[in-house]
C-alpha cells in the first residue's frame, strides 16, 4: 500500500451532513462528501492486510484495496477504472449501501474501519464530473433478443451487461420511470433521481430499449403503484418474441399487520406513502397526496424503509414521529470478536432519526383505535423473546395517539401474478426458484426464463441486486451463445 503505517497514523473521517434545520426544508441530498485530501487520508488507512476480507464482504466483490491505494496516490482515473470493473452503478451504492465491506474490513477488528463507502462515493462523483463515465456500445451485435422485466437495480445492471455483450435488450418497467425502489422507495434526500436518469441515458446509448408504463402479466387490482402502468403485455408474448427473458422485479408484497382496527382510514403501507412524495418531487401532479403535515405519525418497522418514512414525515411537518421496532434495542457497540467479518448486530441511528424521532423497541401493536372510521391511536404492549417466540410483558400496555400509521415491516415476496403468468416454480417463500450455480445459473423451471434480484432471493440490498443482475446477465449470455466473456 502507499502508506504502510497509515492505519496507525490517521483516524477515520466520516462524511458530513448539512445542518438539520437547513435540510428539513427540502428533498435534496445533504451529505458533504470527502475532499481530495480527506479521501487520500482514508485511502492511506487501508492496511496491507494480506487477506482483504472487504472484497468478499462486498456482494459485487469490489477490488477495494486497489482503488483505496489509487486514491491515496491521487490516481483518480485508474481508481474509477477499478471500481467500474465490478460495479455498474457506484453512485447508487456510494450513497445508500450500508457498507458490509466496512464491517468486514480487517481494521474493524479492533479499530474504526476504513471509510470504503465514502471513498467509493468520491471516486464516482469525480468520474461523472470529469466526463469519464461514457457509453460503451458493443463492437458487434449477436442478433439475439433479450427481455428484462423490472427496471430496478438488478434489471438495470443485467440490461447494461447484456447490451454490452451485443444482444438487443428491451427493459420493461411497469412504472412511468425506471429505477424500481431507487426511484419510488428511496427518498430524494438520500439519492436524487438524476443519478438514475443519466444512467438510463447511458444505457440507451449502449443499445438498451427502455419501455416504461408496461405491465407484464395481469395488473394486481389491490396495488397502488402498478396502476401507473399504461399498457400490458402477456408473458406468452415475451416468450414468443424474445430468445431469453430475465425476471428482475422486486419483492413487492408488503408485510401486513392483521390486528383489530386494521381497516381504519389513515393506516397505509410505506410503499403507498414514499412513492407519492418522489413523484411530486419529480414534478408530477397528484390528487390527494398522502401527507403527514401536522399529524402524529407512528411508523411500525425499525428498518431502512421505516427510517425513510421518518425523514419524509419530518419534511412534511409532522407534529410528532414515533418509530416502533419489535426486536429489543441492540447494543451501541457490536461484539467484534464474535461478529467480525460478518454484519454486526448493533444500534444504527440514521440521519432521519437525528432529524427528530422517538424510537420504541421491543414493542408490539395489539389494536388500532379510531373514531368515525379514522385511526386516532393504537394500543401496544412490550414484548420479550422466550422459547422461540415473542411473549407479552404483563403490565406494559400503553396507548399512543396517531393520525397516520405507516407500515414498514419489510416485504414478503414478489407479486405472484407475474410468476404465475410465466408458470415459474416458486420456493417456500414465494420467490422464483432459481439456483445461482454458473452452469445454468439463475434459470427458472421454465425454458429460457431466468430470474434475479429480489424476485429470486427475497428483499435485499441494492448492492445484492446489482450483483445478481450482473451474474444473471452472464448466465443468459452463456445460454444464448454457448460461452460468455462477461465478468462473474
Amino acid at each position: 500500500m502507499g502508506k504502510i503505517t497509515g492505519f496507525m497514523e490517521y483516524e477515520r473521517i466520516e462524511e458530513g451532513y448539512k445542518p438539520v434545520p437547513e435540510r428539513l426544508k427540502h428533498y435534496k441530498e445533504f451529505v458533504i462528501g470527502l475532499d481530495d485530501a480527506q479521501a487520500k487520508i482514508q485511502g492511506a488507512r487501508c492496511m496491507d492486510c494480506g487477506t482483504p476480507f472487504c472484497n468478499n464482504g462486498c456482494p459485487v466483490n469490489n477490488i477495494i484495496p486497489d482503488f483505496n491505494d489509487l486514491v491515496f496516490r491521487q490516481d483518480w482515473r485508474n481508481a474509477f477504472a477499478v471500481l467500474d470493473s465490478t460495479n455498474n452503478f457506484p453512485e447508487f451504492t456510494g450513497r445508500i449501501c450500508p457498507a458490509p465491506c466496512e464491517a468486514a474490513c480487517v481494521l474493524n477488528v479492533n479499530d474504526d474501519a476504513v471509510g470504503i463507502k465514502s471513498i467509493e462515493h468520491a471516486i464516482i462523483d469525480r468520474a461523472w464530473a470529469e466526463g469519464w463515465v461514457t457509453p460503451r456500445p458493443p463492437k458487434h451485435k449477436t442478433g439475439k433478443k433479450v427481455a428484462v422485466v423490472g427496471a430496478g437495480p438488478a434489471g438495470m445492471a443485467a440490461a447494461q451487461q447484456l447490451a454490452r455483450a451485443g444482444h438487443d435488450v428491451t427493459l420493461f418497467e411497469k412504472n412511468d420511470r425506471i429505477g424500481g425502489l431507487l426511484r419510488y422507495g428511496i427518498p430524494d434526500f438520500k439519492m436524487e433521481k438524476s443519478h438514475i436518469d443519466r444512467r438510463a441515458a447511458q444505457m440507451e446509448a449502449e443499445g438498451v430499449t427502455i419501455r416504461t408504463g408496461v405491465m407484464v402479466g395481469e395488473l394486481p387490482k389491490d396495488s397502488k403503484v402498478t396502476s401507473w402502468a399504461r399498457e400490458a403485455i402477456s408473458p406468452a408474448q415475451l416468450q414468443q418474441d424474445f430468445d431469453a427473458v430475465l425476471l428482475t422485479g422486486g419483492a413487492e408484497q408488503s408485510r401486513d399487520l392483521p390486528v383489530p382496527g386494521r381497516d381504519l382510514d389513515g393506516i397505509h403501507f410505506a410503499m403507498e406513502f414514499l412513492p407519492q412524495q418522489n413523484k411530486v418531487n419529480a414534478g408530477d401532479k397528484l390528487k390527494g397526496q398522502l401527507r403527514a403535515d401536522g399529524k402524529h405519525v407512528i411508523v411500525i418497522g425499525g428498518g431502512d424503509t421505516g427510517s425513510d418514512c421518518v425523514g419524509t414525515s419530518n419534511r412534511h411537518g409532522a407534529a410528532s414521529v414515533v418509530q416502533f421496532e419489535l426486536m429489543p434495542q441492540p447494543p451501541e457497540e457490536e461484539n467484534r470478536p464474535l461478529t467480525w467479518p460478518y454484519w454486526p448486530y448493533k444500534l444504527r441511528t440514521s440521519s432521519s432519526h437525528e432529524e427528530g424521532c422517538e424510537r420504541e423497541f421491543a414493542i408490539a401493536t395489539k389494536e388500532f383505535m379510531g373514531e368515525k372510521g379514522k385511526v386516532t391511536g393504537l394500543k401496544t404492549v412490550q414484548v420479550e423473546f422466550k422459547d422461540g417466540k415473542f411473549v407479552e410483558v404483563p403490565g406494559t400496555e400503553k396507548e399512543y395517539k396517531a393520525d397516520l400509521v405507516l407500515l414498514a415491516m419489510g416485504f414478503v415476496s414478489p407479486v405472484s401474478t407475474i410468476l404465475e403468468g410465466f408458470g415459474v416454480e416458486k420456493d417456500a417463500r414465494g420467490n422464483a426458484r432459481a439456483t445461482t450455480e454458473f452452469a445454468g445459473g439463475y434459470a427458472t423451471s421454465v425454458p429460457k426464463v431466468f430470474a434475479a434480484g429480489d424476485m429470486r432471493r427475497g428483499q435485499s440490498l441494492v448492492v445484492w441486486a446489482i450483483r445478481e443482475g450482473r451474474q444473471a446477465a452472464r448466465s443468459v449470455d452463456e445460454f444464448l451463445m454457448g460461452f460468455s466473456d462477461l465478468p462473474r
